[in-house]
């Protein structure tokens, strides 16, 4: 409208991009991802947590997508959420990708949130939503208290954790050696099962193999019965030589 009533079109322009800047920093969708990397501390905290809960592999795997997913969106992740997602890991078996993001919490230079100078915007969101949940605790007691958690566990196990992860990948049975031993075991039954239908085929020693009938084998065709004759059939006459007889008689 503004153009139809003959305003500059520069002047169009540039409010146009300045609005579109203004809206992607105001935008809530930073908060959005913050947020969901407290719903992954919650969730991995849960799981990470020494009770009397058993948990399904396809629950762990699912916390651990959403922990990746968090690492592919941010250029910049808090320490902590390396540190979960390897301990989500460890406890899924997988002791390479474990030992990967246990690495970079605990034993890289990135690991220490004392050389991160020039933090980027979603790295700077999370750190000014963490420092309100530790002054203000009873607001978010859950998040709090998973937060305090997953940091004492890094700061007292985290070390051994990555220690641990490495000395059971370097001690697990290479893919093809796996996959070579179940060859080897599937041939093993193969063979075991030919063998014992042999067995049980072959008759034993001294003793007659046994004979099979077949129904239709055994089965006696059925003879034709003649019509039996009585006695004195033979000397009766039929009825057109009685007839005649006595037709010659009369005559």
């Amino acid at each position: 409208m503004l153009y139809i009533i003959g305003f500059p079109a520069f002047l169009l322009i540039f409010f146009g991009v300045l609005g579109f800047f203004v809206w992607k920093i105001f935008s809530p969708e930073s908060r959005v991802e913050t947020r969901k990397i407290f719903e992954f501390y919650l969730s991995a905290n849960e799981i990470l947590r020494d009770d009397e809960r058993r948990w399904y592999g396809f629950e762990i795997k699912e916390a651990t997508i959403r922990g990746e997913n968090l690492l592919r969106t941010m250029s910049t992740a808090p320490p902590l959420v390396h540190f979960s997602l390897g301990a989500l890991y460890q406890r899924l078996g997988d002791h390479a990708s474990a030992a990967k993001h246990l690495a970079d919490a605990v034993e890289k230079q990135s690991a220490d949130e004392m050389t991160i100078i020039f933090p980027p915007k979603e790295l700077r969101e999370y750190v000014r939503l963490l420092r309100r949940i530790e002054r203000a605790p009873a607001e978010s007691p859950l998040t709090a208290a998973a937060v305090r958690s997953l940091e004492r566990k890094r700061k007292n196990h985290g070390k051994k954790m990555l220690a641990e992860s490495r000395e059971l990948m370097h001690t697990m049975p290479d893919v093809n050696d796996v996959a070579e031993v179940l060859a080897i075991e599937s041939s093993d039954a193969k063979n075991e099962t030919a063998t014992l239908k042999s067995v049980v085929d072959e008759p034993e020693p001294g003793r007659e193999p046994a004979v099979t009938y077949n129904f239709a084998d055994i089965r006696q065709p059925k003879v034709a019965r003649k019509p039996e004759k009585s006695p004195d059939s033979g000397d009766r006459q039929t009825i057109s030589e009685v007839l005649h007889d006595l037709y010659d008689k009369n005559a």
